[in-house]
């Protein structure tokens, strides 16, 4: 069933739970989304990134989630992560997304307003919602395809200059309109190789200062605790990727190591398809509070 981000995040909101949202890289990938959404009867959020274009283009891949996100039996939004361009954005909703991420968070303060707001203006014209970003929010070492930079906490001397000011973010959502947005508290994109040290004070802050939904990039390393307690503070769509899809790497590699198995690759992409699943499962039980 498809629906819009807002609906998904707005009741996420209420509930004080979070929606995942996956990278539908793969058919595998986007089987293995749905099914674990359908065993546990929760809404899920399928989407695509603009950085994984090298992977497969929006216009191969988009129609493949929407027939997807259509008949599941559980809500579905379909969205576009980091994109980075009008013409990106405005092409996801053509192909009938019900979201868009609009990541301006590298530009200036008042070119990321003004650009946000002008694709809030074209989503809401044709009922689809709008994420945005504020902050930097790290990459590792070790990444395939996620966030829009190369931020690593090294590059900057305080902190409190890249989190995101729950102050700038209120005056943010109230000059763009838009309905959620991406925060920066210490979350990295990729493989986390150090625990990471969140500020999740900072969270509950911007919660109640913006007063819409926010969303978690980067939660790779984030310790179940930790997510539980981002949640509790306002956190309403965890971004998850590098460990679904390793568990996708890890099922095929095991699959090709066992000599009993027939090397044919349709089965080698069922292992693959029920790894996804289960990975999937562990996250939404997290974010749901199963």
């Amino acid at each position: 069933m498809l629906v819009t981000l807002k609906d998904l995040l707005d009741q996420a909101k209420t509930e004080k739970k979070a929606v995942g949202a996956f990278n539908g890289t793969t058919l595998e990938a986007i089987r293995g989304i749905i099914q674990a959404a359908e065993e546990l009867n929760c809404p899920v959020i399928l989407q695509h990134a603009q950085s994984h274009d090298d992977l497969i283009d929006l216009d191969e891949i988009g129609p493949i989630l929407k027939y997807y996100a259509k008949r599941a039996k559980v809500p579905v939004a379909l969205h576009l992560d980091h994109g980075s361009s009008f013409e990106r954005c405005v092409q996801a909703l053509h192909l009938g997304f019900t979201s868009v991420m609009y990541d301006a968070s590298a530009k200036s303060f008042e070119d990321n307003v003004k650009e946000t707001a002008e694709i809030v203006k074209i989503a809401h014209a044709v009922g689809a919602s709008v994420e945005a970003e504020l902050g930097h929010i790290f990459t590792s070492e070790v990444v395939q395809g996620e966030g829009s930079g190369s931020d690593n906490k090294d590059d900057y001397e305080n902190l409190d200059d890249i989190y995101t000011d729950p102050e700038v973010a209120r005056e943010f959502v109230e000059k763009t309109g838009v309905d959620c947005l991406a925060v920066a508290f210490g979350t990295t994109h990729g493989v986390y190789l150090t625990e990471p040290k969140l500020d999740l004070p900072r969270v509950k802050r911007i919660r109640d200062a913006a007063k819409v939904p926010l969303v978690m990039h980067g939660g790779s390393g984030v310790s179940e605790e930790d997510y539980k307690i981002a949640i509790e503070n306002g956190i309403c769509k965890v971004n998850y990727y590098t460990y679904m899809n390793t568990a996708g790497g890890k099922a095929s590699k095991e699959y090709w190591e066992d000599e009993t198995k027939p090397l044919f690759y349709d089965s080698m992409s069922l292992a693959a398809t029920e790894a996804v699943k289960e990975d999937v499962k562990k996250a939404i039980k997290v974010f749901q509070k199963k």
